[in-house]
């Protein structure tokens, strides 16, 4: 370990390892430790088992609930945009190879107490029953003017300067009424707060835009897409043999999940991987510039230190708590058209919250869980102390469940600047149940490790061209 490397990346949470990847691919000399002796982190994932473990303490696990290694529990689950940023970066890197995927089956919003699948298009809006008629026809033009629209053709664009006028302005051009709004905002455009309504249009046609392209891709019921057997280390070995199951998923059999996918591609280009690290301390010089990690006596040299907040506590803030609850269920959560994976959004408005509220359901389909098992996820950014009655919303959309775990987390930030110390820490995973706020977050700080931005204008058909010739 007494060498020295460019980048030390300490923890193996889902951000650390893309990260570590990207390094590696860029030609950087990369060690990734971790103080655990698995990967994930605080995003790992658990069979029935260890979940038991961790939330009911000694207490043995039902027989009903089936096998436990069966079961892959993400902790931190989030479904992939089909065209979104971080299925450009597996394809950028080429970890695909080390994956399987599965598009998911739906994608819901909640209002006024019923669950609705989420319009995407002009003729999906016509079909809604979240709108009135006339109301249909105004959103209808509102999704024509979308989808039509060219950033670099000021045709499309009817006179307006989506770079310069706000979306509350371009929507009361079309007259489109709060409640409509509210589910483009927050279930289509994916805005976590509605700061976006007084900000430059041109970010919600893009997010608009890119759920429509991400719906089309494979033509299912919703835009997103998620690993076979989830997120997190698998204990199976990795082939790279390439199997088209359906029109709608595209595997590699047996399947690595993506912790695992990007630290292997770290190690193809000669990253070193170390696990059960005790202690992994960062060292700092009389200027208070991080030169290394000492773990066991050793210390590594590097130039730069990347880590989650665990590791460096006195470089970060709380600024905030994650209230979720963990389902397991027989069944498929009602009025989903019997989705056996599903993304549900509850915005705030609709619950009177500060902040919105998200389901995730994943099932035997995926492979995270025994044959007839649906694993639920209910998440937000927690406003009381009391989980079990803030996420009561979204825990009653469920149906019947057999068990639930109830836990709350804390959110931290960083603090430093990392030119001055060298330290570059990744923020605390947040509620979200799809990985656009965290891709966004790991590309920011690829940009401040490397000066550069990360190109991402892959061929995303080529790519799955690619997939179908090598099947």
């Amino acid at each position: 370990m007494d060498e020295e490397y460019d980048v030390i990346v300490l923890g193996t949470g889902l951000k650390e390892c893309i990260i570590s990847g990207l390094l590696s691919v860029d030609g950087l000399k990369v060690l990734h430790m971790d103080r655990n002796d698995y990967y994930g982190g605080e995003s790992t994932s658990l069979n029935l088992t260890k979940l038991w473990k961790r939330f009911k303490g000694n207490e043995t696990a039902p027989e009903h609930l089936g096998v436990s290694k069966e079961y892959n529990v993400d902790m931190v689950p989030k479904f992939m945009m089909a065209n979104g940023a971080l299925v450009r970066v597996l394809i950028h890197t080429s970890v695909t190879k080390y994956l399987n995927f599965k598009a998911v089956d739906g994608s819901f919003v909640y209002n006024n107490g019923k669950i609705h699948k989420v319009p995407a298009t002009d003729v999906e809006a016509l079909k809604s029953n979240l709108m009135g008629l006339f109301e249909k026809r105004r959103a209808r033009k509102f999704f024509i003017y979308v989808q039509d629209y060219e950033e670099d053709d000021p045709k499309s664009h009817e006179g307006l300067d989506l770079h310069k006028v706000t979306t509350r302005e371009v929507i009361s051009k079309y007259g489109l009424e709060d409640d409509t709004v509210d589910f483009i905002g927050h279930a289509l455009a994916l805005h976590r707060d509605d700061n976006y309504l007084d900000e430059p249009a041109i970010d919600t046609v893009k997010r608009m835009k890119l759920y429509a392209e991400s719906l089309a891709r494979f033509q299912g019921g919703s835009p997103y897409i998620y690993p076979l057997y989830g997120l997190a280390e698998l204990p199976q070995v990795c082939s790279v043999q390439i199997i088209l199951d359906s029109p709608h998923s595209f595997s590699f059999i047996p399947a690595e999940a993506l912790h695992i996918a990007f630290a292997r591609l770290s190690a193809v280009y000669g990253g070193t991987y170390m696990l059960n690290k005790a202690e992994c301390k960062v060292e700092f010089d009389e200027n208070g510039k991080a030169y290394g990690v000492t773990s066991e006596g050793e210390t590594a040299k590097c130039k730069k230190v990347v880590c989650d907040p665990s590791y460096l506590p006195d470089k970060v803030k709380k600024v905030g708590r994650v209230a979720r609850a963990i389902c397991i269920m027989k069944h498929p959560i009602p009025d989903t058209k019997d989705s056996h994976s599903v993304q549900i959004i509850l915005p705030k408005k609709q619950l009177k919250r500060k902040s919105d509220m998200y389901v995730f359901c994943c099932s035997y389909a995926h492979n995270v869980a025994p044959k007839g098992k649906f694993i639920a996820f209910v998440s937000t950014e927690a406003e009381t102390d009391k989980p079990e009655i803030e996420l009561k919303p979204g825990i009653d959309l469920l149906g019947p469940v057999e068990e639930t775990f109830f836990d709350i987390y804390d959110r931290y930030v960083p603090t430093n600047t990392a030119d001055e110390d060298n330290c570059f820490v990744t923020n605390s995973y947040d509620a979200t149940t799809h990985f656009e706020t965290t891709v966004k977050d790991v590309l920011a700080l690829y940009s401040k490790i490397t000066g550069k931005e990360l190109d991402l204008s892959v061929d995303l058909n080529a790519a799955s061209a690619a997939e179908s010739e090598a099947a």
